[in-house]
């Protein structure tokens, strides 16, 4: 069976420096700083005080107030990036079959705040038991994804990936297979994490995972840096709309880019820490590349997972030699996560949008925050620091475990 071609219609974002897509890529371009004080919750006892959280948000400007208590954080989140994307797309039922639009939202965590707030309610009563009719709904992962599905009508596959901080990435992966092998027209996907508080800023400082640089927490995020101590923690969530191509071409929708392949694979090194050598992420990127048809010498930036941990940014430039060779220096690399800290299982579906923005602008964001160069750290890759880049030349070809690049079988198509 021939494979049918994936496009990329829509974008949606809420993010630590913007919340909305047109906010969030001058925040980008900008090197515009998401790190601030902890206001969700009292951090003072706690080893990092310090973290991107989604500026003056409110949920009643989104959300009637009946419905704020219905949703978790990451469920608002996932909601509000949703709608931007599907207006952007301009999907609706008298331009699609309702039934053959999927719906793959997800979430590394889910509504790990509102189980905590429902356990120490309930620890201080004398026993009996009193939870909240949306102790269940708030807390599970896929229910973004089950709302989005209930709001629009779209009635085809409707699923969670769940694998940590590359979440999102494998719901991007999965609505692209579903879309090519016929099974969906189109795909709302990505990923939202909302996990500052008590468990999320407590569970990962006792993994040692989070920077603890409360006396400069404007610079903790920063990747490939020598002094890096740790990931900064985000919130927020990415959506995209996913689109077969001939579909999109017949109701004369604008197409950002297309789908050409993805990869996947595991570490199976340990519960934590990476393969020192990159080894999971290497075999990924190559069965990216493989599964696209691309050569190593097609790709010209790498949106890099970057998190600014001291083991896992090693690790990744290894994996990138490893897969590229001598063509690793002529990639332009960055890591988003520089300015808007690790959003875990809405990671990878943000910074998906970042790297299409980058084509579509011809301009690679920086990572901010760069002081000292690491030894460990091959000096000759190209690491786009502090300040952003044009691309090296045009068109720009884009690797995230997914491609963009300029056709001529369309005047505004790439392919991702």
């Amino acid at each position: 069976m021939e494979s049918k071609r994936v496009v990329v219609t829509g974008l949606g974002a809420i993010t630590p420096i913007g919340k909305t897509i047109p906010e969030f890529w001058e925040g980008l371009v900008n090197g515009k700083n998401g790190v601030g004080e902890i206001t969700r919750f009292d951090s003072t006892l706690f080893k990092t005080r310090f973290a991107c959280e989604v500026k003056d948000y409110n949920p009643e400007d989104y959300f009637e107030k009946k419905n704020v208590r219905k949703y978790d954080h990451f469920a608002q989140f996932a909601l509000i990036a949703a709608d931007e994307a599907v207006a952007d797309s301009g999907l609706n039922a008298e331009n699609c079959d309702l039934d053959e639009v999927g719906v793959m939202m997800t979430s590394g965590i889910g509504g790990v705040n509102h189980l905590y707030q429902e356990t120490m309610e309930y620890a201080q009563t004398d026993g009996t038991p009193r939870f909240g009719p949306f102790l269940i709904t708030k807390m599970i992962v896929n229910m973004p994804g089950g709302v989005i599905s209930i709001k629009y009508g779209f009635r085809g596959p409707n699923f969670a990936t769940v694998s940590a901080c590359a979440s999102s990435t494998h719901a991007i992966v999965e609505a692209f297979n579903y879309i090519r092998l016929g099974k969906c027209q189109a795909v709302v996907a990505g990923g939202a994490g909302a996990a500052i508080g008590q468990l999320g800023i407590g569970g990962f400082n006792a993994m040692k995972a989070l920077s603890t640089r409360n006396d400069d927490p404007l610079t903790a995020s920063r990747p490939f840096d020598l002094n890096r101590d740790g990931f900064v923690l985000g919130e927020g969530a990415g959506s995209l709309v996913f689109e077969e191509y001939e579909h999109a071409i017949a109701r004369g929708a604008k197409i950002y880019g297309e789908v050409v392949g993805g990869g996947e694979s595991a570490d199976a090194y340990h519960i934590t820490a990476p393969d020192p050598e990159g080894a999971g992420g290497a075999l990924s990127m190559l069965r990216a590349l493989r599964d696209a048809g691309l050569s190593p010498e097609a790709i010209d930036h790498i949106n890099a997972h970057g998190t600014s941990t001291p083991m896992g940014d090693v690790a990744e430039t290894l994996a990138i030699k490893k897969v590229f060779g001598e063509h690793a220096y002529n990639i332009s690399i960055n890591s988003t996560k520089s300015m808007i800290g690790h959003l875990l299982g809405g990671a990878g579906a943000v910074e998906a949008i970042a790297t299409i923005l980058a084509l579509k602008n011809g301009i690679i964001p920086p990572t901010i925050n760069h002081f000292d160069d690491d030894p460990q750290i091959d000096p000759r890759l190209d690491i786009v620091f502090n300040q952003q880049s044009p691309s090296a030349r045009h068109p720009l070809r884009t690797f995230q475990l997914i491609w963009i690049r300029r056709t001529k079988r369309h005047r505004n198509l790439q392919k991702v």
